[in-house]
């Protein structure tokens, strides 16, 4: 069981790090602009990746730290 939960959190981060900002923008113009209807799910999920993309501004411009280690990450600075 416990290496399942580990796929799903994996899943989950895969997921949320490279469609946060493709549902961050693209909700909206379906809502607003193409007159989607109504839908809590996609509202919730929205908000989430709202609040994930504000912790990364706030991590990566005000905290000035970076999700990798000293020395570990490919890109020197």
């Amino acid at each position: 069981m416990p290496k399942f939960i580990k796929e799903i959190y994996g899943v989950g981060i895969l997921f949320f790090y490279y469609m946060k900002y493709i549902i961050l923008l693209g909700w909206p113009l379906l809502r607003f602009g193409l007159d989607y209807k109504e839908n809590i799910i996609m509202n919730i999920l929205w908000v989430f990746c709202l609040i994930l993309f504000i912790k990364d501004m706030v991590y990566k411009f005000v905290l000035k730290k970076s999700y990798c280690e000293e020395g570990s990450c490919s890109s020197k600075r």
